[in-house]
């Protein structure tokens, strides 16, 4: 099969869909096409990739020409849908839910999309979201420390045990992946976390892990939110529903009883947002305010850290990459139900019944 890897051009997006170890390991038995300078910016130069067996041709439109099966990162920006036709499976993360506008310009393309997003796994996790979902949940305690600093807009709080002051709050709604690992970085900070999740069940399992100094296990309902985000400087939001938009479990009268300088991350922003209050940001301009609350809603969270998250993604995507050229969409969904449920759309049509719904809400 030829495989051709674009460039990501989503603002201050340098991972890269393959490595060239990836590309390497392929290249046997495909061929595989690569941008110009697509991992130049995490030190995979375009030699690397030669040498790995690629060819690297200047212009993005010779890749979707070329190559039959695209893997990406992010979704086609509006720029990239041209490219695509039914020819082609493209192989990334897709959130349509989160921008149903392009959405539909991309379903109209006829391409067939798997989404990283929605491809699981034996016991119902999802195997490919997970690492950025992991990455994400830690940088959002980097992030939200930073911009609680007073000369970023926050509140001028530090994180950490200071003699006889008490601990500051985190609040992390949402105990999923990410959710899981801002709760560990938010203990290891210092701060005290106060956890609220849906599940009765995931709490006593969170509780049997990380214990009860310096962390409060709360069952998420609208009155408990609100409680809980009033009394903490950073709030994460950290909610996903697959393939739907996440839903608003933070409103914006709950922001308006929070502390002024306070921060909220919005985690789940790239399916929509879980804060009634979020918009897209970019890491160019990544904050604003809304209620006096610093808001960061960066929709590429983990591109912050390109190199760790192409890695950990190509190690969890390769697998079902070498499916796909070896058999074949069709034969490789039909062989692997854990792939299928990764096709979100084909020959014009949306065939994950969960965005579809999503889609037409």
């Amino acid at each position: 099969m030829k495989i051709g890897v674009p460039k990501e051009i989503k603002n201050n997006e340098f991972r890269v869909g393959l490595t060239p170890d990836s590309v390497s390991k392929l290249s046997s038995n495909h061929k595989v096409y690569v941008e110009q300078n697509a991992g130049r910016a995490i030190g995979f130069t375009d030699e690397m990739y030669q040498a790995s067996g690629a060819e690297i041709l200047r212009d993005p439109s010779l890749i979707y020409e070329e190559a039959e099966l695209i893997v990406k990162v992010k979704e086609p920006l509006s720029e990239e849908n041209k490219f695509l036709s039914q020819k082609h499976t493209l192989f990334t993360y897709l959130h349509l839910a989160g921008n149903k506008k392009n959405a539909k310009k991309l379903i109209d393309t006829g391409v067939k999309g798997v989404a990283y997003e929605t491809v699981t796994a034996d016991d119902g996790s999802l195997p490919l979201l997970a690492p950025m979902s992991k990455i994400a949940g830690r940088i959002s305690l980097v992030v939200g420390q930073y911009f609680l600093l007073k000369p970023n807009k926050g509140i001028g709080t530090l994180f950490g045990k200071f003699e006889n002051i008490q601990p500051r709050e985190v609040t992390v709604v949402g105990a999923g992946v990410a959710g899981k690992e801002a709760i560990s970085k938010g203990i290891d900070s210092g701060a005290h976390v106060n956890v609220l999740d849906i599940s009765d069940h995931k709490l006593q399992e969170l509780a049997k892990e990380f214990g009860s100094e310096n962390i409060s296990y709360i069952n998420s309902t609208p009155e408990n939110i609100s409680d809980a985000v009033s009394k903490s400087d950073l709030v994460i939001g950290s909610v996903y529903v697959v393939g739907k938009e996440a839903p608003k479990v933070i409103t914006k009268e709950m922001l308006k009883g929070m502390k002024p300088g306070s921060v909220v991350v919005d985690i789940s922003i790239d399916q929509g947002g879980c804060i009634e209050t979020s918009r897209p940001t970019t890491h160019d301009d990544p904050v604003f305010l809304e209620e006096e609350v610093v808001h960061y809603c960066v929709t590429n969270m983990p591109g912050a850290v390109p190199l760790t998250a192409s890695l950990a993604l190509n190690h969890a995507t390769l697998p079902f990459i070498e499916k796909i050229a070896n058999l074949g969409l069709e034969k490789a969904c039909a062989s692997d139900n854990h792939l299928a449920n990764g096709l979100n759309m084909a020959d014009g049509e949306v065939r994950h019944p969960s965005v579809e719904a999503a889609l037409n809400s």
